[in-house]
């Protein structure tokens, strides 16, 4: 009975944390960095938005790792993250393209813009004569300074171009070859960066080298005061900092007139800029809310009308210990959608539907759990003796119900994953989810609910409570 007592008390304290993330409106947590809005998330069918499907732009004999599609998929949820772009679903469809889903996003060509570049950084010294920010130019990456371990003095900024000297072309005119420029550096030197402030109040982006770049940048900047090292992405120049004093500490700060979006924008080209393979839009569609608020008030109305036939079912089949699995069914809903809030999960209707689908799982514990009890009733045992002999002879198949239910899951969510089918991923989730949550309130809350209410009871006096 004592660890009975403190199993309710447990319940009850995470029942009440329970109720307070699920109630409407709730401020959400924040404690130190770590913030969650405790929102619901509803996804593409239900809400609308954009879908971008990217191909690797190579050519088709070019073997693409899976890593490398991994590794883009990660940097490609960084950019969106960084952009502000909340509940985005990225997934690898097959080993060429990936698959964005944005959630209620209406300004689609930042983004897009943004995803599609390869994200290729250089730091290139420019001299005191900087191309202006837009210019596209061309540079040698193989001479890259903190590759070599020295700064490639001949390149630097004067003559970082090679073939500067008029040659003759086939006409017997004269022409002067494309400048090439050698970076001091790449994004991959780069540790950490983030949006600031600088000494008057403007917004800047500051960043930290890695300790391998750091000595090679500190000489650098160190004699050549004045300067410009411009920031190179994709071959096209985003800004011309000036560098204003040495950079010994491999900490500096990008200085300029930055708004609070264009920093913004700046540190997320920074901070995610290198994928691993090029990419190019294969589609860009803006998708409507094909199901919308009104789907959503059926499905919820639908599965309330489910519920209560469940609970009406369990009660006047197994009476009282059917209404305590009842008041365990509700406690599982409520801690299965706090979880949704929590994680966070985002929405679809299948995902709604694996949901409503674990109820049923739920449900299937309770009752074969019951019959057991009832069994052992008639065979003249103690209601204690009854639940845990019951509980005890049915655990065999409720686990083996759930693992088959959760490797079908497994199966499902592979399924999803590798064929870009985000609504497949979220049923499997839902349901792994609701029948993991299932057996913890058939092991410890439903049995707690039955021993603390009817040990004390004597079955037969009060035979008509339980069904017999």
């Amino acid at each position: 009975m004592g660890r009975n007592n403190i199993n309710l008390i447990l319940i009850i304290v995470l029942l009440a944390a329970v109720i307070w993330i699920d109630l409407p409106g709730n401020p959400g947590i924040q404690i130190g960095n770590f913030q969650r809005s405790l929102q619901t998330q509803l996804g593409l069918d239900l809400r609308g938005g954009l879908r971008v499907l990217l191909e690797a732009d190579m050519p088709a004999e070019t073997q693409i790792t899976v890593d490398e599609m991994n590794d883009a998929k990660k940097i490609l949820e960084s950019r969106a993250n960084g952009l502000g772009v909340s509940e985005v679903v990225f997934q690898v469809a097959g080993n060429r393209r990936i698959v964005g889903e944005f959630p209620g996003l209406t300004n689609t060509s930042q983004v897009v813009q943004t995803l599609k570049q390869v994200g290729q950084l250089a730091f290139v010294p420019m001299g005191t004569k900087p191309v202006p920010e837009g210019t596209t130019i061309k540079i040698d990456y193989t001479q890259v300074g903190t590759k070599t371990g020295t700064i490639p003095e001949n390149k630097l900024p004067e003559t970082t171009t090679t073939g500067t000297t008029a040659t003759p072309a086939a006409d017997g005119t004269s022409t002067t070859p494309e400048m090439v420029y050698v970076p001091l550096m790449t994004g991959a030197d780069l540790d950490t960066v983030s949006v600031g402030r600088n000494n008057v109040g403007k917004y800047s982006v500051d960043f930290k080298l890695k300790e391998t770049a750091t000595k090679i940048f500190g000489d650098y900047t160190k004699s050549h005061i004045g300067d410009t090292l411009a920031i190179v992405l994709d071959n096209k120049v985003i800004s011309i900092p000036q560098i204003q004093s040495a950079i010994t500490e491999g900490q500096g700060q990008i200085s300029g007139n930055y708004t609070v979006d264009t920093a913004n924008d700046l540190m997320v080209q920074l901070k995610y800029g290198s994928l691993p393979i090029p990419f190019k839009v294969a589609t860009s569609q803006a998708v409507g809310a094909t199901l919308g608020q009104d789907s959503i008030n059926k499905s919820i109305t639908a599965g309330i009308i489910g519920l209560i036939l469940v609970v009406l079912f369990m009660i006047f089949s197994y009476r009282l210990p059917g209404l305590l699995a009842s008041l365990a069914l509700a406690f599982y809903a409520a801690l299965t959608l706090a979880l949704y809030k929590l994680i966070p999960v985002t929405l679809t209707l299948p995902g709604i539907a694996g949901f409503i689908l674990s109820i049923g799982v739920a449900v299937d514990a309770n009752i074969l759990i019951f019959e057991r009890m009832k069994e052992e009733l008639r065979a003249g045992r103690t209601l204690r003796q009854a639940i845990d002999l019951g509980w005890s002879r049915a655990w065999t198949s409720i686990r083996d119900s759930n693992i088959t239910t959760l490797i079908s899951c497994v199966i499902l969510f592979w399924f999803g994953n590798t064929f870009g089918a985000s609504m497949v991923k979220g049923f499997a989730f839902n349901l792994a989810l609701g029948v993991l949550v299932s057996l913890f309130t058939a092991i410890i809350v439903t049995r707690t609910f039955l021993h603390v209410t009817l040990d004390s009871l004597k079955f037969t006096e009060h035979p008509r409570w339980f069904g017999l």
